[in-house]
């Protein structure tokens, strides 16, 4: 068993440029990956996808988490508590407008090791 303290983590994560979240891993395996990412004001995780399902979960602060609803993309603001699942293939980012948004996201399976259908 890990036991890990997302917010102390959070604080500890670091971001090779200054203009971009912070984000620190807390699992990897090739059954799922667990990144936090801290969101400090004014910063964003642009749209992008993933070949794995995505679940953000926001663990404290106030942002924007962007996706699609009924085949629309758009913002949705999110607060501690929220949680947002994304489907394989579909769009998905973050932004903090102010203060610090603190997100964990769990991606599964590990990108990278998507299993091709059995044949029977």
């Amino acid at each position: 068993m890990q036991i890990s303290n997302s917010l102390e983590i959070a604080g500890r994560a670091v971001s090779a440029n200054p203009d971009r979240a912070s984000t620190a891993m807390l699992h990897d395996s090739d059954d799922a990956r667990i990144v936090v990412f801290r969101i400090d004001a004014g910063q964003a995780v642009p749209l992008h996808t993933s070949d794995s399902t995505v679940i953000l979960t926001v663990v404290s602060g106030s942002g924007f988490i962007s996706g699609p609803v009924d085949g629309v993309v758009g913002e949705h603001q999110v607060s501690a508590g929220t949680i947002a699942t994304y489907s394989p293939g579909e769009l998905h980012g973050m932004r903090a407008e102010t203060g610090t948004l603190v997100i964990i996201a769990t991606i599964a399976p590990r990108p990278g090791t998507i299993r091709a259908p059995q044949v029977a």
